[in-house]
């Protein structure tokens, strides 16, 4: 079993928003294979489905960032699910947009989810794909990341969302070493 997890905050309000990144590729995933993000449970959103007879939950934490991790480890016992087949997708101020990167473990890098995910699971040992969503040094961090999407990171995004989909989808079929070869060159 692998549990997929889009970072983003709940809301309309932050809906096309910076952070909202892992939200958004996580429904962009979902339409294409055909799969509903509309079960609750323990304060997310989820949708599964069986690819090759493995189970795969996609999970959308509907706490807010800074307490996404309570979500994901609710789901970690409930599911008996292995850190080790966990993929956190989220947003990284410290990438020009649109890039990406496939970390196996590593720091929070300030990110509040992730830092939340690290303490409720324990560790930083976990799979995680960081897509770049640059900083503005004259907004306050916080306005930044909440903020919409200009039209070009608009555009940016929507030339690489099919990228980014394949990435989830390989990440079924490849070792998380060889995802990471094949996929990091963009850096």
């Amino acid at each position: 079993m692998k549990l997929i997890v889009g970072l983003g905050n709940p809301g309309k309000q932050y809906h096309k928003t910076r952070h909202n990144i892992g939200f958004i590729l996580l429904d962009y995933f979902a339409l294409k294979h055909d799969i509903s993000i509309d079960q609750e449970k323990f304060n997310g959103l989820y949708g599964e489905y069986l690819y090759n007879g493995e189970k795969i939950i996609l999970l959308k934490p509907q706490k807010y960032m800074n307490l996404s991790g309570e979500v994901v480890k609710r789901y970690i016992d409930y599911f008996k699910i292995k850190i080790e087949d966990i993929l956190i997708v989220s947003d990284d101020l410290d990438m020009d947009f649109g890039r990406y990167r496939l970390r196996l473990m590593g720091s929070s890098g300030g990110h509040n989810g992730l830092k939340n995910i690290e303490q409720n699971i324990g560790t930083n040992h976990y799979k995680r794909l960081k897509i770049g969503i640059s900083n503005n040094k004259d907004i306050d961090t916080k306005d930044y990341v909440l903020g919409k999407f200009s039209q070009t990171e608009q555009k940016i995004l929507n030339d690489k969302l099919e990228i980014l989909n394949n990435i989830l989808e390989d990440y079924l079929v490849l070792s998380f070493e060889n995802l990471m070869n094949k996929y990091n060159k963009n850096i």
